[in-house]
């Protein structure tokens, strides 16, 4: 099952503070945001990546395009520099597909532009690229296979918080305020 990540925002909730680089690039720890969100889908097997890009797109592909796993892992050094054995990997046996998706696009507008990188997929997971969770995602597309849902939001109560609230109403559909 792919997997699609909006990543084309301005980040206006939550930035760096110099504007140089997108939102799901911010760091936690020595990884970017969107690295531990593909980390989290990848660990529950789903290993192929959809990126859905706007501002700042070329922050996000260089840092792809430049990563070195022997930085972020374990590994083992030998004939003299010249080879590299990795002890461990963490995104080797990923797929990740880059698409411009338009600097102003819509959520609707950008999954549109991704959507012939689907393939024949009938379902599909998709985020935001500062979505971190920790829910249990085999749990939840159990639940949403099982209610044969057309699609499945998880969201989170906030206490304090004024951007893109949701009104879960009691027959369990969600409306948008």
């Amino acid at each position: 099952m792919k997997v699609v990540l909006f990543c084309g925002g301005l980040g206006l909730r939550m930035s760096d503070g110099s504007g140089s680089i997108p939102k799901p690039m911010v760091t936690i720890g020595n990884r970017p945001i969107l690295w531990h969100i593909m980390k989290y889908y990848a660990h529950f097997g789903h290993k192929d990546f959809i990126i859905c890009l706007g501002h700042r797109a070329e922050a996000i592909k260089d840092f792809f395009l430049n990563y070195n796993e022997a930085l972020s892992n374990d590994f083992v050094l030998s004939e003299g520099g010249k080879r590299v054995e990795l002890i461990r990997s963490d995104i080797d046996d990923w797929r990740i597909t880059f698409v411009n998706t338009g600097l102003h696009s819509s959520i609707g507008q950008r999954l549109c532009a991704v959507r012939e990188y689907l393939g024949e997929d009938e379902s599909f997971l998709a985020t935001y690229g500062d979505g971190l969770t920790d829910a249990p995602l085999p749990d939840v597309v159990t639940s949403h296979d099982s209610h044969k849902n057309v699609a499945t939001f998880l969201c989170v109560r906030p206490t304090n918080y004024s951007f893109h609230t949701v009104e879960v109403k009691r027959s369990g559909l969600v409306g948008g305020i």
